[in-house]
């Protein structure tokens, strides 16, 4: 049977036939992936944890308001839980990298508290080059590793616009004193 035969015969899944073939956009601006990536850094397991920063990014947002992002944060909690928690390796910053997360923690404290992803990804960015990482690709790496406990991870100025400046200043001024953030995060 060749492939149009099958496609003749394969009924639409519903996801895609529910929505006429156009995905909707998604709820308040936020993926899948930043969702996670937020479960993964805040360590938790409760919805609530992760509803408390997105309708300070998002008010007009709650559960009841956006159901699909609702469902979406649920399915962040599971895969954080059973994939992600277990596998969270944390490591200390060397000299060159203490002295940036220094400098982006400087930079972060200068912008107002609600500034736009695009600018806080700016100051990440420019951090990164003012030091002399082998590519942009070794800041960020850097920044997951030390921040977040694993080798990939979001787009930052997105991240951070969510998760919070302030909580960001926090979380490096943990990494800088030296706290053990892999205890933080079995907590």
């Amino acid at each position: 049977m060749n492939i149009s035969a099958i496609w003749a015969i394969t009924p639409v899944p519903h996801h895609i036939h529910a929505h006429e073939g156009a995905v909707p956009a998604s709820e308040a601006g936020l993926s899948y992936n930043i969702l996670l990536n937020l479960a993964s850094v805040c360590n938790t397991e409760d919805k609530d944890v992760l509803w408390g920063f997105i309708t300070r990014y998002a008010p007009d947002a709650t559960p009841a308001t956006a159901v699909m992002l609702d469902r979406l944060v649920g399915f962040a909690i599971r895969y954080y839980q059973d994939f992600v928690k277990p596998l969270k390796t944390y490591r200390k910053p060397d000299e060159m990298e203490v002295a940036a997360l220094t400098d982006i923690r400087a930079e972060l404290a200068k912008l107002p508290r609600d500034a736009v992803a695009e600018d806080i990804q700016y100051q990440v960015y420019e951090v990164g080059k003012r030091h002399p990482f082998k590519d942009l690709r070794a800041w960020f790496g850097v920044l997951y590793e030390i921040l977040l406990g694993q080798a990939q991870g979001p787009r930052m100025g997105s991240f951070i616009a969510l998760y919070g400046i302030d909580n960001m200043i926090t979380l490096i001024d943990r990494a800088l004193a030296g706290e053990d953030l892999a205890k933080l995060a079995a907590s």
